[in-house]
Parts: C-alpha cells; structure tokens; sequence
C-alpha cells in the first residue's frame, strides 16, 4: 500500500513523464518488495532497513540519489554522464531508452540492500 502523500505526488507528475517514473518505481518495487515508501523532503523516499533511496521528478526526467556512493554496483561509471557532482543520478527518457531494465535493478539492489 502506498503512503498518500507518494500518491498524491504520484498523481501530480506530468504525463509526459509520467512513464519513466512507473518504470523507475515499478522496478524498485519489484527489486525490493519489503521497501517502505514515504515522503521525505517531498518526493518519494523508497526505504530497507537503514537504506533509502529517492526519487524525484525534475524538468528533464527522474532523480535519485541517497545511496552511499559506492553501493551504485557500478552504474555511475558505465554512465558518468548521469551523474552529477553532488552525486544525483538524473535520468531522462532519452538515457533510459537506453538503460535495461536489469541494469537498474542492480542499482536499486545495491543502492537498498548492500
């Protein structure tokens, strides 16, 4: 069940953006099912035990970022260019066209549970 905040802000995304953040989300659920989900500086915060994760729309696509740094099992450096110097992940369309589904199962994987 999902916090109603998370479906409000959910609820809110525009629908040209809209499928990237149910791909990025559904992919989060799918990797760590016993995450809890909640508003956490107002965007979704995906949480497992001590690790969190956010996810954020921004103008361009989908933001995430909370992990420890090196918990990304390798992705920021298969794509540096996503990465920016605060160490958020920004991921539009284009990128994720790109991007296979099991590659970002890994990142949620590492990101919530290593």
């Amino acid at each position: 069940m999902i916090d109603e905040g998370v479906q409000k802000y959910i609820d809110n995304i525009d629908a040209e953006q809209r499928p990237l953040f149910d791909r990025v989300h559904s992919l989060i659920m799918e990797t760590c099912p016993d995450a809890q989900v909640a508003l956490s500086y107002n965007m979704p915060t995906y949480r497992l035990a001590k690790r969190r994760l956010f996810v954020g729309m921004w103008k361009h696509g989908v933001s995430m970022y909370g992990w420890p740094q090196d918990a990304d099992a390798g992705f920021t450096e298969r794509h540096p260019d996503l990465r920016t110097s605060k160490g958020t992940i920004r991921l539009t369309p284009e990128a994720a066209e790109g991007i296979a589904d099991d590659e970002l199962r890994d990142l949620v994987r590492a990101a919530l549970t290593s």
